[in-house]
């Protein structure tokens, strides 16, 4: 084998160590969540905006009852009505991190749909995107319910 045919043989196994190595340091897996880290009372940081995501079963098969109010425009959880403004349904699909909301209005019954990225839900920190305007980004903290 000559020199020239050795240097190229070299670059080829230069090249397939640097892919393997890279290919290594990629993360192979995604991030497990779980439904009942999500479930419970939320405030968004250095806000008065809070939302519950509850155990309540909605009308819709695999869908859950949530509310979020703000009360730094006077709304508590205690003025929103059952099923009403405030109030939305969610599915939260663990596998590919997706969380879609169903928004419900009091004016004629109509539903608002918001589908959410989840890119971080520890049993403490929440934090979650827009799909379709990744710019949107949401960062919340568990709240203890004895403090409140």
């Amino acid at each position: 084998m000559n020199l020239k045919s050795q240097i190229s043989n070299l670059k080829v196994l230069c090249i397939a160590l640097l892919g393997a190595a890279l290919t290594g340091c990629m993360p192979t897996t995604q991030p497990t969540f779980y439904l009942h880290d999500l479930q419970g009372l939320w405030q968004e940081d250095n806000t008065e905006h809070f939302v519950r995501f509850t155990t309540e079963q909605s009308d819709e098969a695999g869908y859950l009852y949530g509310r979020e109010w703000n009360e730094a425009e006077d709304i508590y959880e205690a003025d929103l009505l059952p099923h009403g403004n405030g109030w939305f349904k969610y599915l939260f699909e663990t596998n590919d991190q997706q969380l879609t909301e169903i928004h419900l209005m009091d004016n004629g019954g109509a539903e608002i749909p918001k589908v959410y990225i989840v890119t971080k839900l520890t049993s403490t920190t929440l934090e979650y995107y827009e799909k379709e305007h990744k710019a949107i980004s949401f960062r919340f903290q568990k709240v203890v319910e004895t403090d409140r």
